[in-house]
C-alpha cells in the first residue's frame, strides 16, 4: 500500500551544535556555541570546537 502523505514530501530536519573534540579523542555536542566555549575553557583551553550539522529522526515507521 502507497504512502498517504497527501503528496506532501518531507524534508528531513537538521540540527546544529556546536561539538567539543578533546585531544584523547573524546567529544561533546552542545546546543550553543557559549556552551561549548564554557566547556572547553573549563578544560583549561584544550580542546576544539566546530559546527556539525545531524540529522533529526523523522519518528516515520516504515
Amino acid at each position: 500500500m502507497g504512502c498517504n502523505c497527501g503528496g506532501q514530501s518531507h524534508a528531513r530536519r537538521t540540527i546544529t551544535v556546536y561539538r567539543l573534540t578533546m585531544p584523547d579523542g573524546t567529544h561533546r555536542d552542545y546546543l550553543t556555541s557559549q556552551e561549548a566555549d564554557a566547556a572547553r575553557r573549563r578544560t583549561d583551553n584544550s580542546g576544539t570546537i566546530t559546527v556539525v550539522t545531524l540529522t533529526a529522526p523523522d519518528g516515520r515507521q516504515t
